[in-house]
């Protein structure tokens, strides 16, 4: 048989399950609407959600690359990759992900979003609203054919359609894409099976039996892979990318105890009157470092260990950024009223944080897991269950006067 006739088949019996599958994917239909409002949640506090069945395509660290590009470019863009499936909450359509995703994101007005497809798992679609201003839609498609980008994987690729659609030539780039697929396009004999070749009448007595074994085939592996445990793989990979930046940063809190400690030792009593601060921030934070039990513990480590830098210079600087001290150190401070409460907080944030407020968007917050597993911004853990929450990192108290206060009260 060959290629295009196999080709048809293919698609012909994709078309037949689908119609097999249809009123299972419309039963699920309830599902969508907790399953766009966890993604518009994520995107609250990230512009880049990833699925747990592609974090190993695009682990934490290019999610965090992606999110850096984006509030570069300065536009609306969220990207939201999630693998899509018919009968799944969204029947396996990006266009029905898109349009849940953006009514679960009322007050944001424009809103330029890239999503997976449902047809080809390996390609981009784009979306943008209220206008397509950006050409977002050509932009994105654009980047999936370029040369540069024939063999690139998710991440790269999603990369390269946030550049396109941030350089705002998405129909001149699509075009000279096609042109460039067209003029590359050799000629060719015509294939058995296609309409001029003599044998032409023989294709129905291929393709007829062909689709309805494939369709019968493709019907079985999907009831087979219905009855697997959902996302066992992707979630063990998920976990072991988690578990190598926590690694990571778990190395690099060990380097910043150990410099505050050289840093002491090389301090005189009598010209340092921060040292004894600076001793007990290198105590707190060895303490912190042996007994951390993830990110948000490490953070604090780097937290205490610029506080006792900063007891050394006699001079303390702004802390480290208040939605996420591993952005580094805050740039200035501001007024920030966090969700349902009608209360200001005066934080310290970074430069791309402050950004983000300014233009009305959710800043990138580390998270923390709730009593019942839940994933939340760090800060909304009560503040009597962590010291963090209460502290913000030095935003809303020193954090070695958290950590003392806390050792007072369970001790």
């Amino acid at each position: 048989m060959s290629t295009d006739v196999k080709r048809v088949v293919t698609v012909l019996a994709a078309l037949l399950l689908a119609a097999l599958t249809t009123a299972p994917a419309r039963a699920a239909d309830g599902d969508a609407p907790s399953a766009g409002q966890r993604i518009a949640e994520a995107l609250r506090t990230s512009p880049v959600y990833v699925d747990e069945a592609y974090a190993e395509a695009v682990p934490p660290s290019r999610q965090r690359e992606l999110a850096e590009r984006i509030r570069r470019t300065g536009l609306p863009i969220k990207v939201v990759l999630t693998p899509l499936t018919k009968g799944d909450a969204f029947d396996g359509d990006s266009d029905d992900l898109a349009g849940v995703v953006r009514d679960r994101l009322p007050d944001q007005r424009e809103l330029i979003l890239i999503t997976t497809d449902g047809d080809f798992p390996d390609s981009l679609n784009g979306y943008e609203w209220p206008a397509d201003t950006h050409q977002a839609r050509d932009a994105v498609t654009a980047a999936g054919f370029l040369d540069e980008t024939r063999d690139a994987g998710l991440a790269d690729l999603t990369a390269k359609a946030v550049e396109l659609v941030a350089e705002g030539k998405g129909t001149e780039r699509y075009e000279e894409a096609m042109k460039d697929l067209d003029d590359a396009a050799p000629a060719r004999k015509r294939e058995h099976g296609e309409p001029g070749d003599s044998r032409w009448w023989l294709w129905p007595l291929v393709a007829v039996p062909a689709l309805i074994l494939a369709a019968l085939a493709t019907r079985a592996l999907v009831r087979s892979r219905s009855r697997r445990a959902p996302h066992a793989v992707p979630q063990l990979v998920f976990a072991t990318a988690r578990a190598a930046d926590e690694a990571e940063l778990r190395r690099r809190g060990e380097a910043e105890v150990l410099a505050l400690g050289e840093a002491t030792q090389a301090a005189g009593v009598a010209t340092t009157p921060g040292l004894q601060r600076a001793l007990d921030a290198y105590a707190a934070a060895g303490r912190v470092l042996d007994e951390a039990r993830g990110v948000p513990d490490l953070a604090g480590v780097l937290a205490l260990a610029q506080e006792g830098r900063d007891a050394l210079a006699g001079s303390p600087g702004l802390p480290l950024c208040f939605f996420d001290p591993l952005h580094g150190r805050a740039a200035l401070r501001t007024g920030w009223r966090p969700l349902g409460r009608r209360d200001r907080l005066d934080v310290a944030v970074c430069q791309d944080c402050a950004d983000a407020l300014r233009d009305r968007r959710a800043p990138e917050v580390l998270t923390d897991r709730t009593g019942d597993g839940r994933t939340v911004p760090y800060f909304e853990i009560p503040a009597g269950r962590s010291v963090w929450s209460a502290t913000g990192y030095g935003s809303l108290m020193q954090p070695l006067d958290g950590f003392n206060s806390r050792r007072t009260k369970t001790g």
